[in-house]
């Protein structure tokens, strides 16, 4: 495997590990704590569940739509239902990694945004990264914050673990 080839794998990894973690954040919050909200206002943690699967939907549609899937309607997900969101998570991680994949090996380039597919992934690991401090914040914030014993293994080592 050549050095560039490594370097793209371990690219694909890094928003592997990305997913993990944000569906791991998801299952460490407290029943019912997915219609909390920050503050008035605000959105609820499920609604920002929702808005990163969302998101991440936007952009394949917008740059990659050979990709897109079926319109989006965020009516149709039950934003209190932690198991239906990780699997929406999965789904449009995937459907990022395979539009990128196949962009960066073809040699062609994003749509509508982006100077490399390559950015795309970058811009989404920082959208997901910024949603998940938001979170953490607001649940100390609310007097409910994470025990860093129990939420750091399932998501900071995870970005460390060597496979």
């Amino acid at each position: 495997m050549s050095a560039m080839n490594g370097a793209f794998e371990a690219l694909l990894d890094s928003w592997d590990r990305n997913n993990v973690i944000l569906i791991n954040l998801l299952r460490a919050l407290a029943p019912g704590a997915l219609a909390a909200k920050a503050m008035e206002g605000s959105k609820s943690f499920g609604e920002m569940f929702v808005h990163i699967h969302f998101t991440r939907l936007y952009f394949i549609s917008q740059c990659a739509p050979e990709f897109s899937t079926a319109k989006p309607d965020n009516r149709s997900v039950d934003q209190d239902n932690a198991g239906q969101i990780a699997h929406l998570l999965n789904e449009s991680a995937k459907l990022v990694r395979d539009a990128v994949k196949s962009r960066v090996e073809r040699g062609q380039q994003m749509e509508v945004l982006y100077d490399h597919p390559i950015l795309m992934i970058q811009h989404l690991i920082w959208h997901d990264a910024y949603h998940h401090g938001q979170m953490k914040l607001a649940l100390k914030l609310a007097g409910h914050p994470l025990d860093d014993e129990e939420i750091g293994p399932v998501t900071w080592d995870v970005w460390m673990d060597k496979h």
